[in-house]
């Protein structure tokens, strides 16, 4: 009973970290809202994220982007 306790709670926390929602600031003054950690992809520089108003999987140049925080939910 223990076990089953303990991982749901892992469980919890881990779906509660990856859930969080981060800003990403552009070079040029944008600000987007992403659902959960944008991925950074260091061979092509690109920055991989699901946009938090249109739910669509959009990339962006790591040098377009300003800075990358998380939002408090």
């Amino acid at each position: 009973m223990k076990k089953t306790i303990f991982a749901v709670v892992v469980a919890s926390l881990f779906l509660a970290g990856c859930s969080s929602n981060q800003s990403l600031q552009t070079t040029d003054g944008k600000t987007i809202v992403t659902d959960g950690k944008p991925q950074v992809d260091s061979d092509t520089g690109l920055v991989s994220y699901k946009n938090a108003q249109t739910g669509k999987i959009e990339q962006i140049n790591r040098d377009q982007v300003k800075n990358m925080s998380e939002l408090d939910n």
